[in-house]
Order: structure tokens, then sequence, then C-alpha cells
């Protein structure tokens, strides 16, 4: 099987390494607008080969980033699979042109962390059951081939929105999510961006603000490096993540976003009148009712 990946990021580098080393594919394309990235995926052996961004798609027939060539696909249209690794708002303006150059056996794929606008964008195209929008839920906050990692994916779930999908196609998609050992949840796109606002966006922002709160009132640098325990650690840890990444998928799932935001500051800001108030009680049951999330998570 030849298995086109574009974006070769974390996720698209890690999903191909996986996917060669337990023979669920024998060729991968490559295919990414960042030249070290093209560079380091064939030196890890990630990719067999690589199309660079240059000569395209049919012309107008969807972009890659604003302002960057359209992506040169050419044979990787022949390919048995093609997985798009790339920002939400990427795909939503690429999707469109794959599916109309792609012949009637090539299943597309998406691994972007909303599906709404994704499955929308397509729902009225004439090739729309040869996609299924995907979302593995897996990752780290690192985003470059030099980054990937094996057995990144085990274990973890793969949410599949299958609604306006073929049969086959499902059957292919569910195929290489067992490959990579995932356990497949089937969801709508709607409900899978409400669920996904509160377990994954909502733990990013945070982590973001949490980045900014901290350099805004912390100046001396060696403090934070001293002081930072494991706990900052881990709870800041997503703010390194990329912008390119998030900044999209924020606003591609604002509505749900923004309604976990609003449950969010309700609670920071009951905290901070208890604190404020020196309210020991409230403090300890806040804290005991939040402790509830061990029996979920376990």
């Amino acid at each position: 099987m030849r298995i086109t990946v574009i974006g070769l990021g974390l996720m698209g580098s890690s999903m191909a390494l996986d996917l060669k080393a337990r023979g669920f594919c024998s060729h991968i394309i490559g295919v990414d607008i960042n030249p070290e990235h093209c560079k380091e995926a064939l030196a890890r052996g990630i990719a067999d080969e690589i199309q660079s961004p240059s000569s395209a798609l049919p012309k107008g027939k969807g972009e890659y980033l604003n302002g960057q060539p359209q992506v040169a696909l050419g044979g990787a249209l022949n390919s048995d699979m093609i997985i798009l690794a790339i920002p939400v708002n990427a795909i939503v303006k690429l999707l469109p042109g794959i599916l109309d150059a792609i012949g009637e056996n090539t299943v597309v794929m998406d691994i972007g962390s909303t599906k709404q606008d994704i499955c929308k964008t397509i729902k009225k195209h004439p090739k729309r059951k040869q996609f299924v929008g995907t979302h593995p839920i897996a990752g780290t906050e690192n985003s470059s081939p030099s980054s990937a990692m094996q057995l990144l994916f085990d274990n973890k779930i793969a949410i599949l929105c299958v609604d306006d999908s073929a049969l086959w196609v499902v059957e292919r998609v569910s195929q290489l999510y067992e490959a990579l050992n995932m356990k497949l949840v089937f969801m709508k796109a709607e409900e899978h961006d409400m669920h996904v606002a509160y377990v994954s966006h909502l733990s990013h922002l945070s982590s973001f603000s949490l980045a900014a709160t901290v350099l805004e009132m912390e100046k001396n640098i060696s403090a934070i490096f001293n002081l930072a325990g494991s706990g900052f650690e881990s709870t800041v840890r997503l703010a390194k993540s990329s912008p390119d990444t998030w900044t999209p998928v924020f606003e591609q799932n604002s509505k749900h976003v923004s309604r976990a935001l609003n449950t969010y500051i309700k609670h920071l800001t009951k905290f901070k009148n208890y604190i404020d108030k020196k309210n020991t009680k409230g403090i300890h049951a806040a804290i005991q009712k939040a402790n509830a999330i061990r029996k979920i998570l376990k």
C-alpha cells in the first residue's frame, strides 16, 4: 500500500514511522512546505520520497496556506491513502482540491483537532464518501520530524466521524488505526468538537494563560528556572505548542471553546473569592470537589 502524508510534523511523521514499521504500508510519500522537515523526514526514513510544494493541484483547487505555493501532489494523488496532518485551516483549504483530483479507489483522512468545519466544507462534494474525518488523541508539545516517535499512538483513542463516509472507506481507516494499536470511538462532527473543547482545547488555553501570567508577573528568569517544580512543568508543558496549529483550532471551535472558558472562568473567580476572603472551608471544599476527577482518569 502507498500512503501520502501531507504535513511532516510530529503527528504525521510519527504515524508514518509506525505504519511502515508495522507493515501496514510499503511506500510513504511525504509532502511539506518546510524544506527542513522534508530533509529530516528523508534522513530518518519517515518518508521514502518527498514531493515539494512547487507544481501543484489543478489551478485554484485549494491552497496549502495563505501566501504559500500550492502543494505539489502529482503522483501522490495515486496513493491508496492520503493523510492530512496539517493545521485545520489548511485542511479546509486543501481538501476540496484533493477530492477533485483523486481516483475512485483513494481514501482521504485528516487527523486535525476539529471536525465540524472540515466536514462542512466538503459536505456536497461528489467524492465526499471517500473522506473520513479523524482525530487521534495523542501527541506532545513538539512539532517537527525530529521529535517523531514510534508507539506515540499505542493504546490511545482515535475518534472517527463517519456519517457521510462509504463503508469500505471507514473500514480502511479503521484498519489503519488498528495497526497503530488504537481504540476506536465514533462520533458526529459537532459532538466531537463539543467534547474536545473541554478535555483538550481548554487544557491548552489554560497552559497558554498560565505561561503568559508567569512571564508577566515574574521578571526574574532564573527564579522561574530554579523554582519551577514538576507540577509547574507538567501544567505549562502545552504552552510550548505551535501557534500555527492552535490558532485555527480555537477559531474553528470558538463556540464550544468559549462556552468551556465561561465555565472555567467561573471556577477561577470562585477560587479567587475564597482566597481573597481567606475562606478556608470554601477552598477546601472546592479542591475536594475537583478531586473527583481521579475516579474518571484512573
